[in-house]
């Protein structure tokens, strides 16, 4: 049995996650970087404290920090369940037990939670969802997209795909999408499609190996860059 959600979920991962699931450089962690639908990760805070740039955009950022945490705790335990009950479709290596991941994702979160009031002060969080982006044309150097796009293709359509990265490589120059596998376990059925369209629009894309596997089989991401 594979993993199944209702909705897309709150589960927020770590900076040393983001810079494995992206294969980021110091050069890219010294640009202006946005994160697409980053919900209650620890990146932004974490990068913040380090002196770098990053602006999070997610619809949950329209919530207060008590309400983002309730959502959290209701469907954290539902969560570790269904990996409990599908431990054979993860990689126990950098976590060793699902008592360890819970753990390790509820310190990423209780870190951005502890961020939240000050980010939002900042506008480091912004209440917005792809496709559309409320930035202009080129304000940042990457864009990054953690555990949404092509996950969930169950109910995210392939227009919607199309969309939302066009509106990411009109906001930066380089945009990355981790993983390439849907919560089951597959590969994404619009991968093929999109890295055939992606000339069209006048991009380079590639699919890149990175340093991080824990569902079995995501250790890829996407990667776009400008050709013109």
């Amino acid at each position: 049995m594979a993993m199944t959600l209702s909705s897309i979920v709150p589960w927020g991962r770590s900076f040393q996650e983001y810079i494995d699931m992206f294969a980021l450089s110091e050069q890219d962690l010294a640009g202006k970087i946005l994160g697409c639908g980053d919900g209650p990760a620890s990146f932004n805070s974490e990068v913040t404290r380090r002196g770098g740039y990053v602006i999070s955009i997610d619809p949950i950022y329209e919530f207060a920090t008590q309400d983002i945490n309730n959502r959290i705790q209701e469907t954290f335990d539902v969560i570790l369940q269904q990996v409990q009950d599908n431990q054979d479709d993860y990689v126990w290596d950098r976590i060793p037990s699902v008592q360890a991941l819970g753990e390790t994702r509820m310190a990423s979160m209780q870190m951005f939670l502890d961020d939240y009031d000050q980010g939002k002060s900042d506008r480091r969080y912004l209440p917005a969802s792809l496709p559309e982006i409320p930035f202009e044309d080129s304000s940042f150097d990457l864009a990054l997209c953690s555990h949404l796009l092509l996950l969930y293709g169950d109910r995210l359509s392939f227009e919607f795909h199309q969309q939302a990265l066009q509106s990411m490589m009109r906001v930066a120059h380089d945009a990355r999408i981790f993983p390439l596998v849907q919560l089951d376990g597959t590969r994404s059925p619009y991968l093929d499609a999109l890295l055939e369209w992606y000339p069209s629009q006048g991009w380079i894309a590639s699919v890149e190996t990175v340093p991080y596997e824990f569902q079995r089989g995501g250790h890829e991401m996407l990667r776009l860059c400008r050709s013109r």
